[in-house]
């Protein structure tokens, strides 16, 4: 296996609840490697985007390390480092397709030629060359998820972070969005954790990981 691009070690995190808090992650531990795909399954509640929110840094664990490519994590490093693709798409909607993917090289602070090429190059990829010029509400739940993992890619990242992308799919487009999502990790070597119920789904990935009681096992 090559070298770790993600590392989670000894991660906590607690919530406030009235006068107590309540323990989500207990000393979880994480490695995913350079274009590895890893599933994580548990229970509504266990912690799944908790984790994926600390290992985006946007969320400080309460002790733990996490490291990107062995290194801390740094806000100003993550546009580069990661994408995300989130179940409910989280796309402009006064933006079109393209311009929707091109915002993650905007957040670089680069936007010339070469972005706009690749970001219409990456909407060739997904199926989506007839529609870069669509807004979300004109492209279908699918389209929309489609674009979603077009812009997670824009930036070359060492890793997708990717939280039920098919949760508001139904089954047929859910499994082809998984099976493109994969694909593309796999053509660009680009690590996935996916967080997803579907067993189907998470058996596909590498490896399979489930939380429970704040532990991934």
């Amino acid at each position: 296996m090559s070298e770790a691009i993600l590392q989670a070690s000894g991660v906590h995190k607690s919530f406030a609840s009235g006068d107590r808090r309540i323990a989500v992650l207990r000393g979880t531990m994480l490695s995913v490697a350079a274009g590895e795909s890893v599933s994580i399954r548990g229970e509504s509640g266990s912690g799944k985007s908790t984790l994926l929110n600390l290992i985006a840094g946007l969320d400080e664990p309460d002790t733990g390390t996490i490291l990107w490519g062995g290194r801390p994590r740094l806000p100003a490093a993550r546009a580069n480092f990661l994408g995300i693709i989130f179940q409910s798409f989280y796309l402009i909607p006064e933006l079109d397709a393209l311009a929707n993917v091109l915002m993650a090289a905007r957040i670089c602070g680069r936007v010339g030629v070469a972005e706009r090429q690749r970001a219409a190059d990456l909407l060739t990829r997904v199926g989506l060359e007839e529609r870069t010029c669509h807004l979300p509400t004109q492209l279908s739940g699918g389209e929309r998820q489609r674009v979603a993992l077009a812009r997670a890619l824009m930036n070359n990242p060492a890793l997708i972070l990717a939280d039920e992308p098919t949760g508001n799919l139904d089954e047929r487009t859910g499994n082809a969005m998984i099976e493109l999502l994969l694909t593309l990790c796999v053509e660009t070597r680009t690590a996935l954790v996916l967080v997803t119920h579907n067993a189907a789904h998470a058996a596909k990935c590498d490896r399979q990981l489930t939380l429970r009681d704040g532990v991934l096992s």
